[in-house]
C-alpha cells in the first residue's frame, strides 16, 4: 500500500512527516508492511494479446500519487501530465492529434465529454479544453487540490476536491453552481473518488466511508449512505476512504472502501442491498456476470452482482499493488507496480496472458475503448492492448 496520507488539520511540516511515515510503513496492516510482492510465476498463456500502440504525455511526478489517467470520447483518447501537458491521441493508431501546455501542475484528470477535456491542478485550478483542437475554453478555481478526474454531464462538470467537497460547475464557462460537503477525517489516504452521474443525481464516495447523492441541478442532498463506519482504536485503523469511482448500473450503485466494505446501494434511496467485508483503494469494475474488485493486498475477487456471493478469488498477484480492474472480451485486466498487465478469465479467475507497459507502476484505472484496453503508467506512458485471438 503506497498511497500517501494527508491530515487536513495539520501544518505543512506535519503533513510531510505523515506522508513520509506512510511511504515507509504503508497504511495497511503489519502483514502488508513486511510481505514482499509475489513473484511472477510462469504459466501457459491461453489467449494472445497484442500491443496496439504506445505514446507518452510525460510529466511524471514519481513521489506523488496523482489522479492522472486516460479518458476517451468518440475515437479519441486523452491524457495529461503533471507538467501541464494535455494531449489527444487517435484510438487504433495512437497518433498524437494535438498537445496543449496549460502551465498548471495537473493532478487530476482528464475527464472527457460534451466536446470538452477537463483537468484539475494541485492548487485547485480547473481547465477545460476543446476536445477537437486542444484550445483552452475556460479556467476556474476551487479552494483545494484536485486528485481525481472530473466527470462531465450534459450541462455540468463534477469534481471532487481534497477538502471533502463535491463541486458542480457550469459546463459552458466553469462557474461554480453548487458544492456539497462531507466531513473530512483527521487522517485520510491521498486521493479522492471520481464522481458519477446517475440519472438526475451526482453521486460520489468520500473519505469518511460514505456515498452521497445530490441533485445535478442545484446540489441539494438526495441521500447519503454509510458503506463502512470507521472502527478501531487508532486513526490508521479507522481509515475507510472511498478513493475510487462508484459504479452505476441500472438502478444500482456499487462502491468499495479501504479497510471496509463493498456494497450494492439502491440508486433512488441509498438503501444498502448487500455488503461484503473487503479493503480496496484502487476500485472495482462491473460486467453482466459480476463485480470485480482489486483488493488492497493484491487479490482480485469476483462477486455476483445481485446477491454479493463471492464467485472466485485470485491471490497469485498478492502485494503487487494492483490497479483497478477492467473487463475486455471476457477477460479481467489489471496492471501492477512493475507495469505488468495481467489478463484473467472472467469466468474462472485463471491467468490467461501477461503483457507489459514498461517498468513503471500503474496506479490509475485502465480504460476500455472499443476493442482496446488503455493504461497510463506513473511516468505518463500510454499503452493500448487488444485481445488478438485464443492461443493454439
Amino acid at each position: 500500500m503506497t498511497s500517501r496520507l494527508c491530515d487536513s488539520r495539520h501544518s505543512p511540516l506535519l503533513l510531510g512527516l505523515v506522508a513520509a511515515l506512510a511511504l515507509l510503513a504503508g497504511c495497511a496492516n503489519k502483514k502488508d508492511r513486511v510481505d514482499p510482492p509475489a513473484e511472477l510465476a510462469k504459466f501457459k498463456e491461453t489467449i494472445k494479446v497484442a500491443k496496439v500502440w504506445s505514446a507518452s504525455v510525460g510529466g511524471a511526478a514519481p513521489k506523488l500519487r496523482l489522479g492522472l489517467g486516460v479518458a476517451v470520447e468518440g475515437d479519441r483518447a486523452f491524457a495529461a501530465g503533471h507538467d501541464g501537458s494535455v494531449a489527444a491521441y487517435s484510438l487504433g493508431t495512437g497518433k498524437q492529434l494535438w498537445r496543449t501546455k496549460t502551465r498548471a501542475k495537473i493532478a487530476g484528470g482528464p475527464g472527457a465529454g460534451q466536446g470538452l477535456v477537463v483537468v484539475g491542478a494541485t492548487y485547485g485550478e480547473i481547465i477545460a479544453l476543446d476536445s477537437a483542437t486542444g484550445a483552452i475554453k475556460w479556467r476556474t478555481r476551487v479552494n483545494s487540490e484536485i486528485l481525481s478526474a472530473p466527470t462531465i454531464g450534459a450541462d455540468r462538470v463534477l469534481l471532487r476536491s481534497g477538502d471533502g467537497r463535491l463541486h458542480g460547475l457550469n459546463l459552458a464557462d466553469g462557474k461554480e453552481i453548487w458544492s456539497a460537503e462531507q466531513s473530512v477525517p483527521r487522517l485520510s489516504l491521498r486521493g479522492t473518488a471520481i464522481p458519477a452521474i446517475a440519472g438526475d443525481l451526482a453521486v460520489s464516495g468520500f473519505d469518511n466511508g460514505k456515498v452521497m447523492a445530490v441533485s445535478l441541478r442545484d446540489g441539494t442532498t438526495a441521500w447519503e449512505a454509510t458503506i463502512a463506519p470507521p472502527s478501531g482504536r487508532t486513526e490508521l485503523e479507522r481509515l475507510v476512504d472511498i478513493d475510487s469511482a462508484v459504479r452505476v448500473v441500472d438502478d444500482d450503485i456499487y462502491a468499495v472502501t479501504f479497510q471496509g466494505r463493498l456494497a450494492r446501494v439502491a440508486r433512488d434511496t441509498g438503501q444498502l442491498w448487500w455488503s461484503r467485508d473487503i479493503s480496496s483503494n484502487r476500485g472495482l469494475t462491473i460486467d453482466e456476470g459480476g463485480v470485480y474488485v482489486s483488493t488492497a493486498d493484491g487479490q482480485i475477487v469476483k462477486f455476483e452482482r445481485r446477491t454479493g456471493v463471492e464467485l472466485w478469488r485470485q491471490d497469485v498477484l498478492k502485494n503487487r499493488r494492483l490497479s483497478a480492474p477492467a473487463v475486455l472480451g471476457g477477460q479481467v485486466v489489471v496492471a501492477d507496480l512493475k507495469g505488468y498487465v495481467h489478463f484473467l478469465d472472467a469466468a474462472t479467475g485463471a491467468l490467461t496472458a501477461r503483457a507489459s507497459t514498461g517498468s513503471k507502476s500503474v496506479s490509475n484505472p485502465p480504460v476500455v475503448a472499443q476493442d482496446e484496453v488503455l493504461f497510463m503508467n506513473d511516468a505518463g506512458h500510454l499503452t493500448a492492448f487488444r485481445i488478438a485471438a485464443p492461443r493454439k
